[in-house]
């Protein structure tokens, strides 16, 4: 899967990360022969590269493997140590596995109140690509990406909310915000000038719940 995603994108605008095993893993023709190659000894810190470069996560049914980096991938989101971005589950084929796999996280892990369910808005599990593609692209129909600036999270926006959209950003994310959301035309001083042409939205986030600040991206997108 991964080289087809490689054949499709080409080389010069890809990277592999392999894992060496004594059995079943080979790199990919399209990025074999490639200097941007990696070669990983151990799982965890291919997990960690995997996450930290990734614009949007797509998984497809799979073994323990998937299944391990698809929870670490949650994880590392649902606990703030990466940045959020859109994670999709594909079902394909005619047995179904995202599916029930989801059911077991909503029906075992949230009853349980092992994690939240606002941690559900952290994946969509997806019927075929072209939903998986829309999924993608709705995540960054306004939001564009987000960094920590001191004691807020400072979304980067593609275009600033209209004043009745913020009012109601804070009213319904009251919950998560110590104080009131705020917005500006362009970088704060600590940005280093970055995206200089991006409005901000300013909010004083209270570092849990991570999965409502998914849902307040989705929000963030509808404007």
């Amino acid at each position: 899967m991964m080289g087809a995603a490689q054949e499709g994108a080409g080389g010069e605008r890809s990277f592999g990360l392999n894992i060496r095993l004594p059995f079943e893993q080979e790199a990919n023709p399209w990025i074999a022969s490639d200097p941007k190659l990696i070669t990983f000894k151990y799982f965890f810190t291919r997990k960690l590269f995997l996450v930290k470069e990734a614009g949007a996560v797509a998984f497809f049914p799979g073994g323990f493997g998937t299944c391990d980096e698809a929870f670490e991938t949650l994880t590392l989101m649902q606990s703030g140590k990466s940045t959020i971005v859109p994670v999709v589950m594909l079902e394909v084929g005619s047995a179904p596995y995202w599916r029930p796999w989801g059911a077991f996280v909503r029906d075992t892990l949230v009853t349980q109140r092992l994690i939240e369910p606002t941690d559900m808005a952290l994946f969509r599990v997806v019927g075929s690509v072209d939903e998986a593609i829309a999924e993608i692209m709705r995540f960054y129909r306004v939001f564009h990406s987000a960094r920590i600036v001191g004691d807020n999270i400072v979304f980067r926006l593609r275009r600033p909310l209209s004043g009745s959209a913020l009012r109601e950003l804070q009213q319904r994310f009251e919950d998560i915000l110590k104080g009131p959301a705020d917005q500006t035309a362009g970088p704060l001083p600590q940005e280093n000038g970055a995206y200089p042409e991006l409005p901000r939205l300013i909010l004083p986030f209270y570092g849990a719940l991570y999965g409502r600040l998914r849902q307040l991206i989705d929000f963030v997108n509808t404007q």
